[in-house]
């Protein structure tokens, strides 16, 4: 994107007079909009920015020029007109000042017109590609030119805000893919190459939020749980939003201290150092367990590996296990990347540019939050390879020494605890608020996790977030949402849980038109609420999206409980979507639980009849209600359909839940 200033010839009475005008007159488009954008087809496309108080903006695309009039706040709007594919073009927008004091000017290169889609909730779907499954292979074939990808940058707000930072938007490359969200960028590329079209996805998220974060204050303030929260941050409103300000200044002094810190100690403990003085470390294994016990902070590892003659020259894979929390890994003094996460594997490439000698200096600075610290792991997983060649172990000892980055430092700045992410409408305000009214053609949805524990308030505040964006965009466009994946230990008897509670409220959200649910009971981990697994995930969100959006023949849901009928000592049970019912491991369905009026629940035998389950035991004679998968990690679920999709969790009965009444 290109601004462009024509300045007539003027007599400038004053520098300071003139400089103050330009500021007031800048012309600038939201933020979310930029080079490469993609717009949504089929649709009227608002554009919208900022300018000098009563000026006449012009814009013009694709033949089409449109002016619009700056408000008396300098905000002003065009709506270009329904556009169908073609080819890439520019939107040129432009004003004059007033008296005609100067021209303007804003060139938007690279445009495309296609299916335009906003990805937001937690951090599953802030998961980028580099932390899901197969990151190297993932990032190599992603080259897609038509599919675009914008990130809404972190931001709380107490009150709208009209505008937002972004990361500008970017052409999937293997060198900008790994930062798309994972999911939305497996569900863009399936439509893409199915439809064949351009796709643009619209990533606003925050790890670890709540749902009331990201509905408005306006419906927020319906539901009775909210209502007196919702007042009161009307009623301070200011005051939080200024306590916000000054946090942001102060943290953006400490970064640059931190940055200039984290550079100094780069210089002393990256490259061609003399390192004689350290102390030494085996990798893999935990700091704890070498006389580092109770340390949490910044630490550095380094090891000089001798190559073979033949290595040299060659494009490396560096392999260290995995590091607790977060490392920044570099190779003859050059940065070969960084990670977060302390259960994530650690594979660098090492161009072959850096291995230029025998010699390799490797150098990995690790971050440790709390707990365990270091690099762990088994030792076959720290090695150096090359294709075609037998790899070089670097387990074994390392050079060790503590960092007193963080010791120097001054204290880190304290969000205000009001003004946190997880406060009702504070992302709304600051992350969706500021996209209104951009089009769109509907919206991906991954997040639950941190609602769990309120899973029956979830089956009210769910619907009303959706409900709320429709009404700020005035259009009942298509949601679609994950529903959450199997986690944590696995349950050996019939119990109540939160994380199945959460699930039926998601599905009971169904109930609204144009909605849709991705199952993915099968591919989570027990041991991680982030699986690797986001490739399946998009896949069938693209599904429902395919189906229900473009009229494709795919087969996008698996089966949904219906009806139940008790027969004598056996309840008999019909599905939506059943055809082909089968299990996807060739064994009788399992996860399947019984119970009679006393509400006690015991495992049952289960056999599939046509597109129907019949659930039977011999410890409950009168049966009165089944439930299927209800665990946060029910193991061995395996009911499935032609498609290979799994069956949605469930139960028939309506039995209070263990979080009814969590507030």
């Amino acid at each position: 994107m290109t601004i462009k200033n024509t300045y007539p010839v003027l007599v400038i009475f004053c520098i300071s007079l003139f400089l103050t005008a330009f500021a007031q007159a800048e012309l600038r488009l939201a933020g979310i909009f930029g080079d490469n954008m993609v717009l949504q087809r089929g649709m009227e496309n608002p554009i919208w920015g900022w300018a000098e108080a009563s000026t006449t903006i012009t814009v013009e695309a694709k033949g089409q020029k449109l002016s619009a009039t700056a408000g008396a706040d300098g905000k002003w709007m065009v709506r270009l007109p329904s556009m169908d594919l073609g080819e890439p073009f520019s939107i040129k927008v432009s004003n004059v000042g007033k008296n005609d004091a100067f021209v303007q000017a804003i060139e938007v290169k690279n445009v495309v017109v296609g299916e335009v889609w906003i990805c937001s909730g937690q951090s599953n779907m802030e998961w980028t590609v580099n932390g899901s499954g197969n990151p190297e292979e993932e990032r190599a074939n992603a080259n897609y030119p038509m599919i675009r990808h914008i990130k809404v940058q972190h931001t709380i707000s107490m009150a709208p805000n009209e505008d937002c930072k972004t990361t500008g938007w970017q052409i999937c490359t293997p060198e900008t893919a790994g930062n798309f969200t994972a999911v939305g960028y497996y569900f863009g590329r399936r439509l893409h190459t199915e439809l064949d079209v351009p796709v643009g996805l619209i990533n606003t998220t925050w790890g670890g939020t709540i749902v009331e974060a990201w509905t408005s204050g306006s419906s927020l303030e319906s539901h009775p749980d909210f209502t007196k929260r919702i007042q009161l941050i009307n009623d301070s409103a200011g005051m939080m939003d200024k306590a916000a300000k000054k946090f942001e200044s102060d943290m953006k002094d400490w970064q640059q201290k931190y940055n200039d810190a984290m550079a100094k100690a780069d210089r002393e403990s990256v490259g061609d150092i003399d390192d004689s003085n350290w102390g030494k470390i085996t990798a893999p294994g935990p700091w704890e367990q070498q006389g580092h016990r109770g340390y949490d902070g910044v630490a550095w590892y380094r090891k000089t590996v001798e190559l073979p003659e033949r290595m040299v020259g060659k494009e490396l894979q560096l392999s260290l296990a995995m590091i607790d929390d977060n490392d920044r890994t570099f190779v003859n003094g050059k940065m070969v990347g960084r990670t977060n996460g302390w259960r994530t594997p650690r594979r660098y490439k090492v161009p072959s540019d850096i291995n230029n000698k025998v010699k390799l200096s490797v150098a990995v600075q690790v971050v440790d939050n709390s707990g365990g610290g270091g690099i762990h792991g088994a030792a076959n997983q720290m090695q150096i390879s090359a294709a075609g060649m037998d790899p070089v172990s670097i387990a074994g000892d390392w050079r060790f020494k503590k960092s007193d980055l963080m010791v120097n430092l001054p204290p880190r700045p304290v969000n205000p605890g009001f003004n946190g992410p997880n406060n009702p409408t504070a992302l709304f305000n600051g992350m969706v608020n500021p996209l209104l009214p951009v089009a769109f053609k509907g919206t991906i949805w991954y997040q639950g996790e941190s609602n769990a524990g309120r899973a029956h308030q979830y089956r009210t505040l769910f619907p009303l977030l959706i409900k709320d964006w429709r009404k700020q965009w005035n259009r009942e466009f298509p949601f679609y949402w994950v529903q959450l994946a199997n986690f944590m230990q696995a349950s050996s008897e019939p119990s109540g849980s939160t994380w199945a509670e959460l699930r039926e409220a998601q599905s009971m959200t169904l109930s609204l038109s144009q909605t849709g649910e991705a199952v993915i009971i099968d591919i989570g981990e027990a041991r991680d609420i982030h699986p690797k697994n986001k490739q399946d995930v998009g896949k069938r969100l693209a599904g429902i999206a395919l189906k229900h959006d473009y009229g494709l023949e795919v087969d996008y849901s698996g089966p949904r409980y219906k009806a139940m009928k008790v027969e004598g000592n056996k309840i008999r049970l019909g599905f939506d979507y059943a055809a082909g019912l089968k299990t996807s491991d060739g064994k009788r369905p399992a996860r399947f639980e019984i119970a009679g009026a006393d509400k006690k629940f015991v495992w049952a035998t289960a056999m599939i009849e046509g597109q129907e389950v019949v659930v039977t035991s011999p410890d409950v004679k009168d049966p009165v209600a089944v439930r299927y998968a209800w665990a946060n990690n029910p193991v061995g679920c395996n009911l499935t359909n032609r498609g290979g999709l799994p069956a949605s969790p469930f139960r028939t009965d309506d039995w209070p839940g263990v979080t009814v009444g969590a507030k």
